[in-house]
């Protein structure tokens, strides 16, 4: 039949496009890296076919970006971009947070305290992606309790575009002997769920958005001084 013969091509797409966002999204291509289409086809075994498209779905996705005598590559980071994609997780994750608090059953609770304790051992462990995959597993129980299926799905896509900027500012917490900022918000999480406090669940979300944008600032501002 047809169909099969149709369909390959997208199915070797969508397994070269999972494989590279694997990749960028645990930081084995870190921003600015280069997409070389014949290099990348010769690393998966493909033709040149698919990984064109597949980057042109990263593209698409706000993964990777077009560079004047460059070609593709995984998307850089900027302090206008972090300000930007960052004020719009607070909008949306402080009332996540706000209206998933009021609603969380003791199921929830004990499986955020799950998530809080494993990103703990993570930390010890400085397994950054591993911290952010729980971190994220965690936000993503509470806020699905609000009810509402498009805001959470709205946020996780803010965090895939945002994924790079995570982990620079997960590392960089890392880096500094004693500092809890990578889980105490997150324990207010779970109390504020715990207790349905709905207003101590926004607050915990907000100060934990304000201290990760100064975080990861700081640390691109180290990078790049001319970009403050």
């Amino acid at each position: 039949m047809a169909i099969p013969k149709r369909a390959e091509p997208s199915l070797l797409t969508d397994q070269v496009y999972s494989a590279l966002r694997e990749a960028i999204m645990s930081g084995d291509l870190p921003p600015g890296s280069r997409l070389r289409i014949r290099d990348l086809a010769a690393q998966v075994g493909t033709s040149v076919m698919p990984v064109r498209e597949a980057i042109r779905r990263l593209e698409e996705a706000g993964l990777a970006e077009s560079v004047p005598h460059k070609g593709a590559v995984v998307k850089g980071l900027t302090l206008a971009e972090l300000a930007h994609v960052y004020d719009v997780r607070r909008l949306l994750e402080v009332e996540a947070a706000r209206l998933g608090s009021a609603q969380m059953s003791p199921a929830e609770v004990a499986a955020m305290q799950t998530e809080l304790d494993l990103m703990r051992t993570a930390i010890a462990e400085h397994r950054v992606v591993a911290y952010l995959d729980h971190d994220e597993a965690l936000l993503t129980i509470l806020y699905r309790a609000a009810g509402n299926p498009v805001l959470v799905d709205t946020i996780r896509s803010l965090w895939e575009h945002c994924r790079a900027y995570k982990i620079v500012g997960a590392q960089a917490a890392l880096d500094v002997p004693g500092d809890d900022s990578l889980w105490r918000y997150q324990q207010s999480l779970v109390e504020a769920a715990r207790s349905h406090d709905s207003e101590a669940g926004a607050a915990a979300s907000n100060e934990s958005l304000l201290d990760a944008t100064a975080r990861i600032k700081a640390q691109l501002a180290a990078q790049d001084p001319d970009a403050a």
